[in-house]
């Protein structure tokens, strides 16, 4: 038997987020690869409004390693290249005038476990934060047993579906951390 809870609608909602954000910052992890979502996080001054540099051009991968930017606006060129320099990415932008190519250089076996380590540490706040969002649906239907807004058989209930719903989501967190290990490590 199945309720539907508000405790158990709003925490599946929070953990979602978790995991959506999760995916962003995994994304992020640079894992000798170009990938287009290494640019979402990287920001450029684009007419006056702060916008990542996925949005200010084509970003195409002819290569494995090599990432190649048309802007929109050729004139942004040296801004673009600018702000990829001054990003975290450690990655050196070259022009020829039209376009950037961003040359991912092969990572080695030491940056490799950094990487690794990156992704366990991300992927383990990530549980952290679905588990403080079990706690808080958990003390939310403790306080309507309490107050008799609910039977103890729903309770019951409605604390099973709780646990379920993360363990599904813990479940999640270790499969796209696994993929991005696979990733990673991937030669």
């Amino acid at each position: 038997m199945k309720i539907e809870h508000e405790a158990l609608t709003k925490a599946g909602g929070k953990m979602d987020k978790t995991i959506e954000n999760l995916k962003k910052e995994l994304g992020s992890i640079r894992a000798g690869r170009a990938n287009a979502q290494l640019l979402d996080t990287v920001m450029v001054d684009y007419y006056g409004t702060m916008t990542p540099v996925s949005q200010v051009g084509n970003v195409s991968i002819p290569e494995p390693r090599l990432m190649v930017i048309s802007l929109w606006d050729p004139g942004m060129l040296h801004e673009v290249e600018k702000a990829i320099q001054t990003s975290d990415l450690g990655i050196h932008p070259a022009n020829d005038g039209k376009v950037i190519r961003l040359a991912f250089p092969e990572v080695t076996g030491e940056k490799r476990q950094e990487l690794v380590k990156l992704a366990k540490k991300r992927a383990e706040e990530a549980k952290i934060a679905v588990r403080s969002e079990r706690r808080e649906a958990n003390e939310a239907i403790k306080k309507e047993k309490k107050n008799s807004s609910i039977t103890e058989d729903d309770f019951n209930i409605i604390e099973k579906e709780i646990q379920d719903l993360t363990d599904n989501k813990i479940k999640k967190i270790d499969d796209m951390l696994a993929a991005k290990e696979k990733e990673i490590t991937e030669i």
